[in-house]
């Protein structure tokens, strides 16, 4: 990987939101939801268990294009943030 090692709050921010949508159009849950109905909770908590399967696309400066699991990426310092 020739990126930052860290998810940006920007990637954060869109994998979050777009999880949420999906799940808000009655998308399968891939953790127990343990009565949790909100979708942005919800997304988080699959996010805090490594359970979304996104691959995020990082454009390099020579103008190609790095492909990452989100999960290979440190976001612990979006896990305890409540907003």
């Amino acid at each position: 990987m020739n990126t930052n090692p860290y998810m940006s709050k920007y990637e954060y921010t869109r994998i979050i939101g777009i999880r949420a949508l999906q799940l808000s159009k009655n998308s399968p849950t891939f953790v127990d939801t343990e009565g949790i109905t909100d979708p942005l909770e919800i997304a988080k908590l699959e996010l805090k268990h490594g359970k979304l399967p996104f691959i995020i696309e990082r454009p390099l400066p020579n103008g190609e294009s790095v492909k990452i699991k989100i999960n290979d990426l440190k976001y612990e310092q979006f896990l305890n943030y409540n907003n």
